[in-house]
């Protein structure tokens, strides 16, 4: 089959989008966006470009102006941004790549919304599919890592998956097309450049069809992770018994689970058990009652007792913390909150975990302290003056958890942010706002 029909085969095979869809095509300059880029053209779709500047290289800049020239060719919108990743990644403490992981996925979502496109359209292919599955094999990252890159994930699409790299080449070879090359690409000192230029190559000696090969294997992982779903969900009706804010599993149903541990693993893995914790919960079925075990991320505990494994929320207070007017982070137990003090614009996320805050309204010192019977504050999007018992109950926090919420208030006693809930209306950020204060809760492992 030609190239161009194979390629829209694969879009209305998988349903990725229609073809009067806005499409917004994230094009980087290489050889899979470029190619992306000349067969929806070639296809008769509707697009935009959007193109990051990471500001990582020095042909940066070059790249982004190649990419708007693209843009210009094809007569169509052109998105732009750059991004100080090196900034993100050293205030984030996270790596380059997952810095601009992150603040690329953030500014494609932030387009779609703004422009109402419905999709997002990378160029991931068959290539980047197999060394995901052996990133995720070296991870650890069971059954569920072995699916690869999904043609879709919400507004994400990846029509390439279609073809390999191989491919890919041939594709621009035969159109003439120009593109540009990441110097980084070249690099074996990330992990997934250490598989794609040193593993790949010496699994391509033992099996050419390497792509193939992982294609029909993606297929049969796909049927085995559905009928583990399934599986998982039988055992979830038969076994899970609902008990006010408690979750009741039957030691001796658990004890005839078949596989046992990975479903187990399974029936508790939403609520933050990891598989080493899983292990000592097995271990302890058939020895004696009284142990319990935690998820500390979320709070979560799983007693032991009387026939029973008994899944509840482990009870915990907040400290009482105080923060001055230079700090950037406060500890405690299970918890850091850390703030960060910004003058230039931002994007405004839906994480309930973090807010952004007007600077000038703060008066230091702040306190983290939990909530107290007398508290009331203004929720966000509400009108009026609200009790925090009265809060609490609209949105069914359960009691054993209400201590466990962290609330930052103000020197003149004012409630700024019921931690993972809702920030005060007055403290938000507006238009006469002049600098912003971003706010982020992040869960501490014990």
């Amino acid at each position: 089959m030609l190239p161009l029909k194979r390629f829209i085969a694969f879009i209305e095979q998988n349903c990725l989008f229609k073809s009067d869809s806005r499409l917004l095509i994230a094009l980087s300059g290489g050889i899979d966006s470029v190619a992306l880029v000349h067969l929806l053209k070639a296809a008769g779709y509707n697009f935009a470009i959007a193109h990051c500047n990471f500001q990582l290289r020095a042909e940066a800049n070059t790249d982004e102006d190649f990419c708007r020239q693209i843009a210009l060719n094809n007569q169509t919108d052109f998105h732009t941004i750059r991004f100080n990743t090196q900034h993100y990644a050293a205030t984030n403490k996270v790596s380059i790549q997952m810095a601009a992981r992150e603040l690329r996925y953030q500014w494609f979502e932030q387009l779609r919304q703004q422009h109402h496109y419905d999709a997002i359209v990378l160029a991931h292919h068959q290539n980047d599919t197999v060394e995901t599955i052996l990133l995720n094999l070296v991870r650890g990252t069971g059954i569920a890592g072995m699916h690869g890159i999904l043609p879709q994930n919400g507004y994400l699409v990846r029509p390439m998956l279609c073809f390999t790299r191989n491919e890919i080449e041939q594709i621009v070879i035969e159109n003439d097309l120009a593109y540009v090359e990441d110097s980084s690409n070249a690099s074996v000192k990330y992990a997934r450049n250490k598989i794609r230029h040193l593993v790949v190559p010496q699994l391509k000696e033992l099996n050419p069809s390497l792509e193939q090969t992982f294609e029909n294997n993606l297929k049969h992982f796909k049927e085995l992770e559905q009928l583990l779903e399934l599986r998982v969900e039988e055992a979830r009706k038969q076994i899970l018994t609902y008990h006010n804010e408690e979750i009741h599993l039957s030691v001796e149903a658990v004890k005839k689970l078949v596989p046992q541990r990975l479903l187990l693993f399974k029936l508790l893995q939403p609520y933050g058990f990891s598989e080493q914790v899983i292990d000592d919960v097995i271990t302890s079925l058939y020895k004696h009652a009284g142990r319990q075990f935690e998820a500390t991320l979320t709070g979560n505990m799983l007693l032991l007792d009387r026939g029973k494994l008994i899944l509840t929320q482990a009870p915990r207070i907040v400290p009482d913390l105080l923060i001055s007017a230079g700090d950037e982070v406060a500890m405690a137990e299970t918890f850091k909150l850390t703030i960060t003090r910004k003058s230039e614009p931002i994007i405004i996320t839906d994480n309930v975990m973090m807010v952004a805050v007007d600077t000038d309204k703060l008066q230091y010192p702040l306190q983290v302290r939990h909530w107290q019977q007398s508290d009331q504050f203004f929720p966000l999007g509400m009108r009026g003056r609200k009790k925090m018992s009265d809060f609490f109950i609209s949105l069914k926090v359960p009691l054993h958890k209400k201590n466990a919420v962290p609330l930052l208030v103000n020197g003149n006693g004012d409630i700024i942010w019921v931690g993972g809930y809702r920030l005060d209306d007055r403290y938000k950020v507006t238009r006469n706002t002049k600098k912003v204060t971003i706010l982020e809760l992040v869960p501490v492992a014990q």
